[in-house]
């Protein structure tokens, strides 16, 4: 694993996109001999073709990014993987066109376009074929036994049997008796964990990891720590959980981690700089959008009744509640009647024009002026209603350790999680905010922002 972005990305995962990003660049390359009697080197050194193919295999990057293609590395179906790539090179076709209009000197000449990106057809799905067959199964995998079948246990033994780049798979548990079904990729029970020395020497596990909701006379501690001495590691659940699923898990966090962390809480030199730059890039979205702003403005007083902007309470940096600006997606007065209610699918308060601005998150352009203000930053957790604060603070521990930072008009849990209504939702939600609030950062943010793009690009908004 190698840290990037405040995560932990899998070295296979990077290698993939390594590879493709070469033969991306051979395939451009390849063709100038068959469509030129110009000599390739000159071509790439002096004629501004590094720069062509550059431009072409970053518009080739995103494209496999904007496809999943890089959080679903593993093929299932070929066909499929064709269909995706075919987009893939229609979105690269489209920034060439795009580019043409800016400078035509940064565009592939159209017939080594074409052609480089018939072979690269051909070649990066072959190539993601082979990384499945041939690199993704064979690849050594760090074995875990778990002590202990607790959800975390159970969460990471799912994510790393679906997450086959991150090189890790279990091999079964240690516990007081097997649970009454199997659950996907923790493997058997192997015994109580009293016996883990026995079983120790005969699986030779790479990581034994520990989750255990209740320690006292079941963790085999004597052991453990025998196993630890002879360099064998020794991991908490929790913290393989932060590791692999990138949130912070609620049920296994206790008050002293938060007392005695050095970092799960604001830092204010980060929250500083946050501020700095949430109101540049506040001050530049206003600028841009600023017609579009007044279209949709417009829009909404055409299409129903009331006014264009929606002003709603919500629960602020320290608890301090502000109003936050959206576009009107509701019908006007849509909650006389049911009070404060959380959105659900399908809702028949949104307008046809509301639906389609929170698809496409458009309805949140007004919260750049919040951000202006102070009130908001551009990532950060999500704001919630001072109504949903009071009830969810009283049912999940820790909720209100969310407001230490300044709500963000995207974030991690956004990004991340599906709008939901229910409670779990917002716990996983929650997980995911602590997260970000323990790992806070310029470049976190910007990772952030970058994948909002690709949620607004992808119609992938909430409700």
């Amino acid at each position: 694993m190698i840290r990037l972005f405040h995560l932990a990305i899998p070295v296979s995962l990077l290698t993939l996109m390594a590879v493709e990003v070469i033969l991306a660049a051979a395939c451009y390359v390849a063709v100038i001999p068959l469509l030129s009697e110009e000599d390739w080197l000159i071509y790439l050194l002096y004629e501004g073709g590094a720069l062509q193919v550059t431009a072409a295999v970053a518009s080739l990057a995103l494209g496999i990014y904007f496809n999943d293609l890089y959080s679903q590395v593993r093929v299932y179906s070929r066909l499929r993987l064709a269909q995706q790539f075919c987009l893939v090179f229609g979105v690269a076709f489209l920034a060439q066109g795009m580019l043409s209009y800016v400078d035509a000197a940064l565009a592939l000449p159209r017939w080594q376009m074409i052609a480089g990106s018939a072979i690269g057809l051909a070649v990066l799905p072959g190539w993601r074929i082979l990384f499945d067959v041939f690199v993704l199964r064979v690849l050594h995998r760090q074995r875990l036994l778990f002590i202990g079948h607790n959800r975390l246990v159970r969460a990471v033994a799912k994510a790393v049997s679906e997450r086959p780049h991150f090189a890790m798979e279990s091999i079964g548990y240690l516990a007081p008796a097997p649970l009454e079904r199997e659950y996907p990729g923790l493997g058997r029970w192997h015994g109580p964990a009293s016996e883990i020395l026995e079983v120790y020497e005969r699986l030779r596990p790479d990581r034994i990891v520990v989750g255990l909701d209740e320690r006292r006379g079941q963790m085999p501690v004597e052991a453990l720590l025998q196993l630890r001495l002879r360099g064998v590691p020794v991991e908490d659940a929790s913290a393989l959980y932060e590791h692999v699923l990138w949130r912070v898990p609620i049920d296994a966090l206790r008050p002293s981690h938060l007392i005695f962390s050095g970092s799960l809480g604001p830092n204010p030199r980060k929250l500083a700089l946050q501020r700095a730059y949430s109101f540049l890039v506040a001050l530049a979205g206003v600028v841009l959008t600023l017609p579009l702003m007044a279209v949709i403005a417009a829009a909404v007083r055409l299409t129903s009744p009331g006014p264009a902007i929606y002003r709603q309470k919500r629960v602020g940096r320290g608890g301090r509640v502000f109003e936050v600006l959206k576009f009107r997606s509701m019908y006007q007065d849509a909650e006389a009647r049911s009070g404060a209610v959380w959105a659900v699918e399908n809702d028949p308060r949104v307008t046809p024009l509301g639906r389609l601005l929170r698809k496409l998150r458009l309805d949140e352009l007004p919260q750049f002026f919040n951000v202006l203000k102070g009130e908001m930053a551009i990532v950060g957790p999500r704001p919630e209603r001072p109504e949903f604060v009071q009830v969810l603070g009283e049912q999940i521990p820790f909720y209100h350790q969310r407001h230490t930072i300044p709500p963000g008009i995207t974030g991690w849990a956004q990004i991340n999680h599906k709008y939901g209504d229910t409670l779990q939702d917002t716990v996983t939600k929650l997980e995911y905010d602590l997260y970000y609030l323990k790992n806070l950062g310029f470049s976190l943010d910007l990772y952030i922002i970058f994948n909002t793009v690709k949620v607004m690009l992808m119609s992938r908004g909430a409700r």
